[in-house]
């Protein structure tokens, strides 16, 4: 089945209350990282603002923050710590276009089809069947692949515990289906540790024994690629040749490490500032026109709660898909409570996610 990426319908701004809507009101900071009163705060979903007459999309969007009118005309959504004294910023609490400012959230929305009020398993949940989201997501990746879309993996290190998931993230990794990864220190550490031990946190990673003294072995890769001073310098050092990282690594695939008050070590490039750190995760999101969530509750709400859901593409508004992938159905479903509407969650371990999905492109490569 050919993947047909949604097609976006823009508002109608010639209706007459739009026509008629006012210029959106602005202030002016006068501190850094205050906004003004009675600011605007975004939604994920595409939002236009009348300036000058005409409707602008704030194109680069994200939940929580403020609309910045730039000198040029273009229209920057900014955190609050980012904002600058002096910049201008769009007032306004409503959302429907009689203040110059207009949400949009059915630009994407399939026609209405009716059904019966009452119906069985609409939710997601481990009963739900997920055959379908597999058959989805194999074509979706394949169509990423093959337009230069840009799918950026959060990961948790479950990830990393498995032979076969380490081995299905190097195939995809290495066959274009990851343009970024996002995660800890424990992933990375993992993985390394599985790389140089054989072990995930002491653990054989095919037959989950204990390892004697394997307690040790994290901490050990730790301290070794802190003495080498980087992750590069290590995986060169130690010959490391399989597992997530030292494929990122090989094939110049950016990952962001953030950083946490549990970390042992932490590695190198490990971010500590949080602030730093979801900066770096914002510039990855930037780019990404699909997000995949893997086993990791908390970087998962931090990375969607960045992510619109929706993207411009060469001019084009194109929806940005979000999968959540947990065992939790808690997990997925908080996700959705945090605003992150337009996600997909599949209710699974991570590692056999991760395989299914390795193994459902590479039939279709295959084709």
């Amino acid at each position: 089945m050919e993947f047909k990426l949604p097609v976006y319908e823009a508002p109608d701004f010639s209706q007459d209350f739009l026509v008629s809507a006012p210029d959106v009101s602005t202030a002016v900071v006068q501190k850094d990282g205050i906004a003004p009163e009675h600011f605007h705060g975004t939604s994920m979903f595409p939002e236009y603002f009348k300036i000058n007459g005409e409707w602008k999309l704030a194109e680069e969007s994200r939940m929580d923050c403020c609309v910045v009118i730039r000198d040029d005309g273009n229209l920057d959504t900014v955190e609050f710590r980012n904002l600058k004294k002096g910049d201008r910023v769009i007032l306004g609490r409503t959302e429907n276009g009689i203040d110059g400012i207009l949400l949009h959230d059915h630009g994407f929305q399939e026609q209405y089809i009716p059904g019966d009020s009452f119906q069985f398993r609409t939710g997601r949940s481990r009963e739900t069947p997920f055959s379908q989201d597999y058959d989805t997501l194999y074509n979706l990746l394949m169509y990423e692949r093959e337009n230069n879309g840009n799918v950026l993996w959060v990961m948790g290190p479950a990830c990393a515990f498995d032979a076969d998931a380490r081995e299905s993230m190097r195939y995809l990794i290495e066959n274009g289906f990851v343009q970024g990864i996002m995660a800890g220190n424990a992933l990375a550490t993992h993985d390394l540790e599985a790389g140089l031990f054989g072990t995930a946190l002491g653990q054989n990673i095919y037959s989950q024994k204990p390892q004697h003294n394997g307690h040790y072995n994290h901490i050990e890769v730790l301290n070794r690629v802190r003495r080498e001073g980087s992750i590069k310098n290590f995986i060169n050092t130690y010959r490391i040749e399989d597992g997530i990282i030292e494929s990122c690594v090989r094939n110049d695939v950016p990952f962001v490490l953030a950083g946490s008050i549990r970390d042992d070590g932490p590695l190198p490039e490990v971010i500590p500032n949080v602030y730093e750190a979801q900066d770096k995760m914002r510039d990855l999101i930037r780019n990404a026109t699909t997000v995949i969530c893997l086993a990791t509750q908390l970087h998962t709400i931090a990375a969607c709660n960045m992510t619109p859901c929706y993207r411009v593409v060469n001019g084009t508004v194109r929806p940005l898909f979000i999968y959540t992938v947990d065992v939790s159905e808690f997990a997925i479903n908080k996700l959705v409570d945090r605003g992150s509407l337009s996600a997909t969650g599949i209710v699974t371990n991570a590692q056999d996610f991760v395989v299914m999905v390795a193994k459902g492109v590479q039939k279709k490569l295959e084709q």
